[in-house]
């Protein structure tokens, strides 16, 4: 539930004004000044909260609602109890988002921990770092020399920004996150804990045992990124590992050197991408998906969860299991797997 104590909303908002901004269709005009003031579940709403309902198997939700107002689809619209305010969009989720990152934009956007504005007294700022006006570093956080930070970014309390980092505009540094050895572009932000920049994983066999590998590339991070907490993102050995514009990682992901990631990707937890893998742009990997190094997945992929990888996806291809191969092949295997279950199970006694 939204909780006035840490989120309060920006202000009240119409079911007008929310169709407007939505392109939403108000079904009802007359219900147009119904105040909106939080956000809820369908199961839960509540005196003033906007939900959304969509998917067939949410239709039955449509009934017992209690709510302010709902955004839901065309053929939803005539379920909901009367003195809901009804919003028709083809799209109810997204529009729903949108209502939230203006209702509660400090959930869209970290703020700053401490309230603070400008350069805390208790941050080390080197001489050498340039800190544009209006950005914010609070009190413990680090700025090495000749690092960058740009106006309307937020350093967080005990974040360490390294020697000669460029961090963009309008970006988030949360707090006990480390960056080094990296360039970072506008409106990116990276949650506490995370650690950008560190060696990559590089060894060498030697007569005592494993040598390092220096690691001397970068982390490229472009706009619009926004990475988890406790993620971690290696240097580059030689080359750059890159992540490309508006690419959303989860917590807890490891990506390795010379990763290439493109754009507008989906990487979720506990995810683990090893060296010099490309990753072509719109890729959408589930949860605990491991990719082995080198390898390339192709534009637009799917990577169901808990999948292993251990050769290149095609571009457009779903593909899952373990090893990962195309989905239709992964399903065809474990319903077989299930015939033979059942067949053995009937033939012996129930033994399997």
């Amino acid at each position: 539930m939204t909780d006035p104590v840490f989120f309060a909303p920006s202000r009240r908002y119409t079911a007008g004004e929310v169709a407007n901004l939505t392109g939403s269709v108000l079904v009802d005009s007359d219900l147009s000044d119904i105040s909106i003031e939080a956000l809820a579940p369908a199961s839960e709403g509540g005196e003033h909260a906007l939900v959304f309902v969509d998917g067939r198997r949410n239709f039955a939700l449509m009934q017992s609602l209690r709510a302010a107002a709902v955004l839901c689809p065309a053929e939803f619209a005539g379920k909901a109890p009367a003195g809901i305010a009804v919003l028709v969009h083809p799209r109810p989720q997204q529009a729903f988002a949108m209502v939230g990152r203006l209702l509660f934009p400090a959930a869209a956007t970290p703020a700053p921990m401490t309230g603070e504005t400008g350069i805390s007294s208790h941050a080390h700022v080197d001489p050498s770092a340039h800190v544009e006006a209006g950005a914010i570093v609070e009190a413990g956080a680090i700025i090495g020399p000749r690092a960058s930070i740009g106006s309307g970014t937020v350093i967080a309390p005990h974040a360490v920004i390294g020697p000669s980092c460029q961090f963009g505009r309008d970006g988030y540094v949360g707090p006990g996150a480390s960056i080094q050895y990296a360039l970072i572009g506008n409106r990116v932000i990276i949650h506490g804990g995370a650690r950008i920049g560190q060696d990559g994983f590089g060894f060498v066999a030697g007569a005592k045992g494993p040598e390092r590998v220096p690691q001397i590339g970068r982390v490229i991070i472009q706009d619009d990124v926004e990475i988890g907490s406790n993620t971690t993102v290696d240097r580059g050995a030689m080359s750059d590992t890159i992540i490309g514009q508006g690419t959303k990682i989860d917590n807890l992901v490891q990506i390795a050197h010379n990763v290439r990631i493109g754009r507008n990707c989906i990487i979720a937890g506990l995810s683990g991408i090893s060296g010099s893998v490309t990753v072509g742009d719109n890729v959408t990997m589930g949860g605990g998906v491991g990719l082995a190094d080198h390898l390339t997945i192709g534009t637009g992929a799917k990577l169901a969860a808990r999948s292993g990888f251990m050769s290149n996806v095609p571009a457009g291809e779903i593909w899952g299991g373990y090893p990962a191969q195309p989905m239709a092949e992964a399903m065809r295997e474990i319903a077989a797997l299930r015939r033979l279950a059942r067949a053995r199970k009937s033939g012996d006694g129930g033994k399997v």
